[in-house]
């Protein structure tokens, strides 16, 4: 086999490897990863300045 060709291989067999690894990664950290909807709320009421609060 020619030195270019076991080069290739090497290579392409290293980005297989990565490619594997960072699927399965990808894959653990959405499983574990919570899913939440963010409730949206309404900020609170600012008082006015020179307001006069009637109880």
């Amino acid at each position: 086999m020619s030195p270019t060709w076991t080069i290739f291989l090497l290579i392409t067999g290293w980005l297989a490897v990565a490619a594997a690894m960072l699927w399965g990664l990808m894959r653990i950290s959405r499983h574990h990863h919570p899913h939440v909807q963010p409730k949206l709320q309404t900020p609170p009421e600012k008082p006015v300045a020179g307001a006069v609060n009637a109880h």
